[in-house]
């Protein structure tokens, strides 16, 4: 480097470091009375009042009196009737026995010779014709009541506790001729 370049360089450095002297003294010279009188005025203000604590409401206790009642940790005490209720191990299955029930719908109503029949769609589509005494679904379901707006059925199902009660179950008629096949 020869000694014009150098001087170059020096006198850059030298305007840098002027520069930033006079940027610095700038920012501290200035008047910062706004800014304390602001601060003044601030402290100087109120709190707002603090809310009290609301109060707490005493907890109402709730006498239990379980005198007559069993208790909820014991099973259930069977009656005579349902405790003889069992499914006919030999009776012959009826085809809609095969079927869930929530998968057969009654799609209408046919009255032939004053014997009332349901008409019932099956999960494949296939419409039954079924009557009273008939059996449907997977619980042992037998037909005992039939209406223009359903059918209810008396189901035997597991109680829980090793036997079975019997179980009443409505079967409503399909809105639409095509709802659920």
């Amino acid at each position: 480097m020869n000694t014009l370049q150098q001087r170059r360089a020096v006198l850059a450095r030298l305007a840098l470091a002027a520069t930033t002297a006079l940027g610095l003294a700038g920012c501290g010279g200035g008047s910062m009375n706004d800014l304390h009188q602001y601060v003044s005025k601030v402290e100087a203000r109120r709190a707002p009042p603090i809310k009290p604590i609301p109060e707490i409401k005493p907890y109402g206790s709730y006498a239990y009196s379980d005198d007559n009642l069993r208790s909820p940790f014991e099973p259930p005490v069977e009656t005579a009737e349902q405790s003889n209720v069992r499914p006919d191990a030999h009776r012959n299955k009826e085809y809609l026995e095969q079927f869930p029930l929530d998968s057969l719908k009654m799609v209408g109503t046919l009255k032939i010779d004053g014997v009332e029949y349901a008409l019932i769609r099956d999960a494949d589509g296939v419409v039954h014709k079924v009557t009273r005494g008939n059996y449907m679904g997977q619980n042992d379901g037998r037909i005992v009541k039939i209406a223009d707006s359903g059918m209810q059925l008396q189901e035997i199902v597991p109680n829980g506790l090793g036997g079975y009660v019997k179980r009443q179950t409505d079967v409503v008629l399909a809105t639409s001729p095509k709802a659920g096949g």
